[in-house]
């Protein structure tokens, strides 16, 4: 079941970053989805009635296996699928413990530099999110 809001569907996300643990520097997550063929940061659409941070943790650990530990939120995004408008709410979130298992949902994921994050993603829409999490981090 889509919450919806007006007729928008209602989704949110994170963008997931950590530490490299060969260098200590900034990597992003990005997830691969087969039904789409494209990557993206994980998020997903909200269950009835559910906070917008609990679902963007949720679809992080359903994503990707990591626990988020959301910090800032970052700009919302607004478009339209299938017809219909859409809102998706984004927070920077630290990479917890966690293991990718691939899934039907998500086949494929990969930490890389915030300049091969931003070149791998598809939508451009989800470009400026690396950006916001760079300003959010302050490490711009």
């Amino acid at each position: 079941m889509t919450h919806t809001n007006d007729g928008i569907v209602q989704a949110a996300g994170c963008v997931l970053w950590r530490r490299s643990p060969v260098d200590g520097e900034l990597e992003i997550c990005l997830v691969h989805r087969p039904k789409y063929d494209d990557w993206s940061h994980p998020k997903g659409k909200l269950k009835r009635d559910e906070e917008p941070l609990t679902g963007a943790v949720r679809e992080v650990a359903e994503e990707t296996g990591y626990r988020a530990v959301p910090g800032a939120e970052l700009p919302a995004a607004h478009y339209f699928t299938a017809g219909r408008p859409k809102q998706v709410r984004y927070w920077a979130a630290e990479a917890g413990p966690g293991t990718f298992t691939p899934n039907d949902e998500v086949d494929r994921m990969l930490w890389l530099s915030p300049t091969a994050a931003r070149d791998r993603l598809t939508q451009p829409r989800d470009r400026t999110l690396v950006d916001a999490l760079l300003d959010a981090l302050r490490l711009t």
